[in-house]
């Protein structure tokens, strides 16, 4: 798998940017379908709000050619391995995936 967000699917890019821009927090009942995430309708978004901290989306927000880093490269890999199906909560810090709950 390529290393630049740009030779990703449309889906999977939409899906880093949406990260990027909730920084920390939460993806609810993100659907997958044919390894694909499923953006529209929109997944729920639980925003973290950190007192004194940082709480505006990433400064590479929107970048085309972000450099994908190794949470990203395990999260496409579990959309792969997911196939058909959900990502219960996708939990969001500092614009990465952090950690997924997934169905049994």
């Amino acid at each position: 798998m390529s290393t630049h967000k740009s030779a990703l699917s449309t889906p999977r890019q939409r899906l880093i940017e949406l990260l990027q821009r909730l920084n920390f927090g939460r993806v609810e009942h993100l659907r997958v379908r044919a390894g694909e995430p499923v953006l529209d309708p929109p997944p729920a978004t639980v925003r973290e709000h950190k007192f004194a901290g940082e709480n505006g989306p990433r400064p590479e927000a929107g970048r085309p050619d972000v450099v994908l880093k190794a949470q990203h490269l395990d999260l496409m890999a579990l959309l792969d391995a997911i196939g058909n199906g959900t990502v219960t909560v996708l939990t969001v810090k500092h614009g990465l995936p952090f950690s997924a709950e997934v169905p049994g």
